[in-house]
C-alpha cells in the first residue's frame, strides 16, 4: 500500500509534465503564425471582460452581504 502514492503522484507529474510540454509547443507554434494587431486586439478584449467580471462578482457579494445584514461600511 505504501507504493500507490508514490505511482500515482509519478504518473500525475509525467502525465501533467508531457501535457503542459505539448500545450506550451502548441500555444508557441500557434504564436508564430498569429497576426500581431488581432492578439492586441483579443487580449485587450479578454482584459476588459476580466474586470468586467471582478466588478460584476464584487457588486453581487457586497449587495448579497448588505441584504443578509452584515456592515460593510467604510469609516
Amino acid at each position: 500500500m505504501d507504493w500507490v502514492p508514490i505511482v500515482f503522484v509519478t504518473f500525475k507529474v509525467v502525465a501533467l509534465g508531457t501535457a503542459m510540454f505539448f500545450a506550451i509547443k502548441w500555444h508557441y507554434d500557434q504564436g508564430k503564425k498569429a497576426n500581431t494587431r488581432a492578439l492586441i486586439r483579443t487580449g485587450g478584449k479578454m482584459v476588459a471582460i476580466f474586470v468586467l467580471a471582478v466588478f460584476g462578482v464584487g457588486l453581487v457579494a457586497f449587495v448579497l452581504s448588505t441584504m443578509l445584514g452584515l456592515d460593510l461600511g467604510f469609516r
